[in-house]
């Protein structure tokens, strides 16, 4: 086998484990409520980070093929009809892409910590469209009676001078999806060094 084949197939398995792993760490059983930042319908799940990992390791787009293979799995799961996964997939897309990118012409530590950082914020910045005109939408119809109060009153349980939609958007989902990005992040930081062995060991298996 060609080293370039052999370099592909190692790179197709790689991507098969960490969309595996995302798509279990994505079960509701998994998720974890904050709800200090957000109302308890909002949850944080850790799918994104095997994502970041094939990112940073295999490559940007082998980053992004994890995001959508372990929503694709999640669909039947799902209560939304796809909307749920379509936002998740392109949320995470936009860390997953941003952070790899910049680590690809940073490949020290440091880019990893900038590309993170990016990440967070570009994740963060594109959320919110994503979520005001596509995701809330659809939940304010399936859940919530079709009344956007319903989901503000939700926000103000928390933060009691929330007043529409975008405020709360703004001011609660959005550090939420940075403080995220962060965690991520940081895991990936902590996990690289520790997971390098066992990666050079599968890499080897194709070589």
């Amino acid at each position: 086998m060609k080293s370039a084949n052999k370099k592909l197939l190692y790179k197709l398995v790689l991507t098969a484990i960490m969309s595996a792993i995302a798509a279990v760490l994505m079960l509701p059983m998994l998720e974890i409520p904050v709800p200090i930042i957000v109302p308890p319908f909002i949850k944080f799940d850790f799918s994104d980070f095997p994502a970041l990992f094939a990112g940073l390791t295999a490559g940007p787009l082998w980053g992004v093929l994890v995001c959508l293979i372990k929503n694709l799995i999640h669909i039947p799961m799902g209560s939304t009809g796809g909307i749920g996964e379509i936002a998740n997939f392109a949320i995470g897309a936009v860390y997953v892409l941003t952070a790899s990118l910049i680590h690809l012409k940073m490949k020290k530590r440091s880019g990893m910590i900038v590309g993170g950082v990016a990440g967070s914020v570009a994740m963060a910045a594109f959320a919110f469209p994503v979520n005001y005109f596509i995701v809330y939408p659809a939940y304010i119809r399936l859940y919530f009676g079709g009344s956007v109060d319903g989901v503000v009153a939700q926000y103000q349980k928390i933060i009691p001078w929330i007043e529409n939609l975008p405020m709360a958007l703004l001011i609660s989902n959005t550090p939420f999806n940075i403080l995220k990005g962060f965690v991520l992040t940081l895991i990936a930081i902590l996990a690289y060094l520790p997971l390098s062995p066992l990666l050079q060991k599968l890499e080897n298996k194709f070589s």
